[in-house]
């Protein structure tokens, strides 16, 4: 691969992803620090805008997507080439990473002031009321009805969750789809699809489905100061929110090219309805 190219990749993926973590867990940050939202729909719309506004900003740059889960299952389904597959991780897990220390330094004052206010000494277990502005736990801190989710459910939401990501990212961009969305609203169809996703998911784990947008501000958080808080289970997330997105990514792929996409251009050949 050309020089050129990995660092239009790494590029555009450090950008987009920064972007997509700067505004999602943005809205967390003063959702959690001001009470900003009356519910859930609305952190989950701008996750949802936020992910379609990266993917605008940075798609001709690399192909925009911002999430290892789905680079991976992008390769898997020989829809990018495996040396690719380096720049575009580093540049997600790095943007992820900025995006969290950005957002960190223009509200450290305000956390201070949450974490006074409600007697939280960061480091300690309480914290990860303010921890889960960064990294993502379960249940969700900030959903009061949910007592308890076990880590197979956890791991089980996230891997669904990422399942329908994905397959829904090849339907709506794939070709052989004759009743896709022009490629100029793909982007916005993502977004929403993001929007639901988490509707339906945050309950129970926040909805990462991203392992950069999970472990990079968890990691950052670590650091500044929220120490073992940051990562409850010891494992710094990574089953629950590494490897089960990636798992889903990976059967999304394969289901989508060995199954539907066989389907689709069937249809096609044989009986086109559009």
């Amino acid at each position: 691969m050309k020089l050129g190219v990995a660092r239009s990749d790494f590029v555009g993926e450090f950008i987009g992803t920064c972007l997509l973590v700067f505004f999602g867990c943005g809205s967390v940050t003063v959702s959690v620090l001001y009470s900003a939202f009356s519910g859930l729909f609305q952190v989950a719309a701008i996750w949802g805008i936020g992910v379609a506004l990266a993917i605008y900003a940075t798609r001709h740059l690399s192909c925009a997507h911002l999430n290892p889960a789905v680079s991976i299952g992008m390769v898997l389904a020989k829809r990018m080439h495996i040396s690719k597959l380096l720049p575009y991780l580093v540049g997600q897990f790095l943007g992820a990473f900025f995006a969290a220390a950005v957002l960190f330094v223009l509200f450290s004052s305000s956390i201070a002031s949450f974490e006074d206010s409600q007697s939280i000494v960061r480091g300690t277990p309480e914290s990860i009321k303010t921890a889960m502005m960064f990294g993502e736990f379960y249940p969700n801190p900030g959903n009061a009805r949910t007592t308890e989710v076990s880590t197979i459910q956890a791991a089980s939401a996230e891997c669904v969750g990422t399942f329908l990501l994905v397959f829904l990212i090849f339907s709506l961009t794939e070709g052989c789809n004759i009743g896709r969305p022009d490629n100029a609203f793909a982007p916005v169809f993502i977004g929403l699809t993001v929007t639901i996703i988490i509707c339906i998911i945050a309950p129970l784990t926040q909805a990462g489905l991203n392992p950069a947008r999970d472990l990079s501000p968890r990691l950052f958080s670590y650091f500044a100061g929220w120490g073992n808080a940051a990562a409850p289970d010891k494992t710094f997330g990574l089953i629950v929110y590494g490897l089960s997105p990636i798992i889903g990514a990976a059967l999304a792929a394969m289901f989508f090219t060995k199954i539907v996409e066989p389907i689709f251009l069937a249809k096609n050949d044989s009986n086109p309805c559009c």
